[in-house]
């Protein structure tokens, strides 16, 4: 008879483990999904495409309906998981039904964090994390609409670019000096705000936020330089929470995230969490690879492997038409003994920062031309030893392989 295994977020991570136990562990488990979305697994990196025009809030959906039924997996997408009763082995859901397992996955992902801030609850002030978002952000926006995003970062940039692509008159305001901060050095943060700027979208740096004025809804942006930035539309995205209310309700040890161990276990044995509500070794991630990779490890470890899960390479991805940014390693080049390579070519909009300590490729950070993207993570990750190729390490993996071989 097959074990029930519930596991509680229906989103990318989730649809993720699903798909690698339907490989690895096929007929196991009954699988059970639980999220409160009100839809099926869907791409939520494409939801600044949906903001912009280019795609249906349809098309970025991740399963089909059909999947889920050939491979045996009951959805309950619309449906709260109310709490967990550890002890008993047991979900309880909102409406009041219970889902009985044997083992529970937590893959309840994050939410996006609201500043305390006056104005911060008047209507016209949204958050861009999931499609529900989106589809408020793109009812309250349009040609010709005002709109000021609060927050510089990956979120913020995409929630930006969906924007301006629609029409909107937009302005960024960051508190740091350069976008994306966390993940670019100076000179390609300056390249993507040029690129941005190119887009319409005008971007405001070392902007502190003071309040959100407006009578019965959001009217302008008050920074605390006493500028007035008006606006019909505020997008707040200044960063993510993980979700750890029904884990920490349950008992398991919470910290900023769900605490895992190497197998991505929890404090209570059979009780595992991936994705970014997990906080492993210290770290959240917040992005979707390290997720993906946890997935991995995890279904695999499910189906009966002896395999841990030690942590991942952060990997960052923008793709947004006109504006391609990939970051990943220790770009900023501060491990002992690392040199940076650079090329610029600012007429393409092209730049490329590699890091090279001890004879392997450390970071890397790549605006404009992404193709060798993939490859240079993948050294990044192996630590793979590149003396063969170094000096033409630049110029991708079509010349450097070639001339290495």
């Amino acid at each position: 008879m097959s074990e029930p295994l519930v596991v509680i977020g229906n989103g990318m991570v989730a649809a993720r483990l699903v798909e690698e136990l339907s490989r690895h562990a096929l007929g196991r488990y009954a699988i059970a999904v639980v999220g409160d979305e009100p839809r099926l697994a869907y791409n939520r990196v494409l939801l600044s495409s949906v903001l912009a025009g280019e795609v249906t809030s349809q098309e970025i959906e991740l399963k089909t309906a059909a999947w889920w039924r050939e491979h045996g997996v009951t959805v309950r997408y619309g449906c709260r998981a109310a709490a967990i009763d550890a002890g008993r082995r047991r979900v309880i859901l909102a409406d009041g039904s219970l889902l009985p397992f044997s083992k529970l996955v937590f893959a309840t992902g994050s939410r996006s964090l609201r500043p305390n801030l006056p104005g911060i609850e008047l209507p016209g002030v949204l958050t861009f994390r999931d499609a529900a978002d989106a589809a408020m952000i793109s009812a309250a926006s349009g040609p010709g609409a005002r709109a000021v995003v609060i927050g510089g970062g990956l979120l913020g940039i995409e929630a930006a670019y969906g924007l301006a692509k629609g029409g909107a008159r937009v302005t960024l305001i960051h508190l740091m000096d350069r976008l994306m901060e966390r993940q670019l050095d100076a000179p390609a943060a300056a390249l993507l705000q040029n690129k941005l700027a190119a887009l319409g979208v005008d971007i405001q740096l070392v902007a502190e936020t003071a309040r959100i004025d407006g009578q019965n809804r959001a009217e302008a942006v008050m920074l605390k330089d006493g500028r007035r930035i008006a606006a019909d539309l505020v997008v707040v995205a200044i960063g993510i929470r993980p979700n750890t209310e029904l884990a920490q309700g349950a008992g398991i040890a919470c910290r900023r995230g769900i605490v895992v161990d190497d197998g991505l276990e929890t404090s209570m044995s059979g009780i595992y969490a991936i994705g970014e509500c997990a906080e492993h070794r210290g770290v959240c991630y917040g992005l979707v690879e390290p997720g993906y990779e946890q997935a991995r490890v995890l279904a695999r470890r499910l189906a009966g492997s002896d395999v841990a899960y030690a942590g991942s390479v952060v990997c960052t991805n923008l793709k947004v038409s006109g504006v391609n940014v990939f970051s990943a390693g220790d770009f900023l080049g501060e491990a002992h003994g690392s040199e940076a390579l650079t090329l610029t070519d600012r007429a393409n909009g092209v730049y490329r920062k590699l890091v090279v300590a001890g004879g392997r490729l450390t970071g890397a950070v790549l605006i404009g031309d992404t193709l060798d993207a993939p490859w240079y993570f993948r050294l990044i990750q192996a630590s793979a030893d590149i003396a063969d190729r170094r000096d033409d390490l630049m110029f991708g993996q079509a010349i450097a392989e070639r001339k290495a071989a």
